[in-house]
């Protein structure tokens, strides 16, 4: 048996800025009441044409290889978390495949949204730890910005999201004392609905319909969130799986050098900073710059991390997440 353990990282955004004063030119907003419920200055949307889910995944891939020091054929799977595919089907997972020119191996897709990029980490690991694998190539990309409602109507969702793509090499270690350490997971499917795109989906509004009603009105195809609502589930749930993870590894709060959270609301994440009696040291976020990524936020917030130096070898790294599902999770690393 071996851990598994991060080896590589690359992260990569449009470099078409939007920021909130922009959007107050298609809404009725202003940067006074998102910042205010949100934290976010600004996000990055993909200018049509420019990009997609799995470009933005291929480009993060490609510094993550680098960075781990292996070639693109020293990859043995590849798992692909996004909400937003290029296609509905095939997933992503087959063109990175495709894309990067790599030999016939397995690729999957991860459809968990918020949590995501937590869910593949944990699938990467027990591949690893197994011995099935040596190298997993792990992406989360999103690109929201095609698919929000870009008007008034919209503005409690279409404000907080944003495009980009993270990735990570997962290696095998065989120092079971490194890497990471344990992964939890958690759903309840009960709240689906909550934070949800219904259509199409062959369950309620599959094209057909939404083509044979042409409504204009018809906002089934948005994403619908009811954000009071998931708010207070998701300090509650953050809270949960970050103390199972802790108490898993004998760990206690005090032992941890960074705590990377998904990136869905600053308010969310400072209310858990301040619960755990955290430092803004022990905290990383970068909403402010790039808003909620879904399952690219971890990837992207956590190679700015590293890459600015705030995670260091041997330190206790914590992951965790929350979003649509609601599914939430969180890993423990040892750096």
């Amino acid at each position: 048996m071996y851990n598994s353990k991060i080896i590589g990282l690359g992260y990569y955004v449009p470099e078409n800025v939007v920021t909130n004063d922009d959007l107050s030119k298609l809404m009725d907003t202003n940067d006074a009441w998102i910042q205010e419920r949100t934290g976010i200055q600004e996000r990055r949307h993909v200018i049509k044409g420019e990009d997609t889910t799995t470009s933005m995944g291929v480009k993060a891939a490609k510094v993550a290889i680098e960075r781990a020091g292996i070639d693109k054929d020293d990859i043995d799977f590849i798992i692909f978390a996004t909400l937003s595919p290029d296609y509905y089907f095939p997933g992503p997972g087959v063109l990175v495949q495709r894309d990067l020119n790599i030999k016939t191996v397995g690729a999957l897709d991860v459809r968990n949204q918020c949590s995501g990029f937590v869910y593949a980490l944990s699938v990467a690991d027990q591949y690893v730890k197994t011995g099935m694998y040596k190298n997993v190539l792990v992406i989360g990309s999103e690109l929201h910005s095609h698919g929000l409602d870009m008007t008034t109507r919209g503005r409690g969702v279409s404000v907080i999201f944003g495009d980009g793509a993270g990735a990570a090499i997962i290696s095998r270690e065989e120092d079971t004392s490194k890497g990471i350490l344990s992964t939890h997971l958690h759903s309840e499917g009960q709240h689906a609905e909550e934070l949800s795109l219904i259509a199409p989906g062959m369950g309620k509004r599959w094209v057909n319909d939404i083509i044979a009603d042409n409504d204009p009105n018809d906002e089934s195809y948005f994403p619908y969130m009811n954000g009071q609502f998931v708010f207070k589930n998701a300090v509650v749930r953050f809270s949960e799986v970050i103390n199972e993870g802790l108490e898993k590894n004998n760990l206690k709060t005090t032992d941890i050098d960074m705590l990377v959270p998904h990136q869905a609301n600053l308010r969310i994440s400072q209310f858990i900073q301040k619960k755990f009696g955290l430092s803004d040291d022990q905290v990383f976020n970068n909403i402010m710059k790039y808003g909620n990524t879904t399952a690219a936020s971890i990837p992207i917030a956590l190679t700015e991390a590293w890459e600015q130096g705030k995670i260091k070898e041997g330190d206790v790294v914590v992951l965790a997440a929350f979003g649509s599902g609601f599914t939430w999770g969180s890993v423990i690393i040892k750096w």
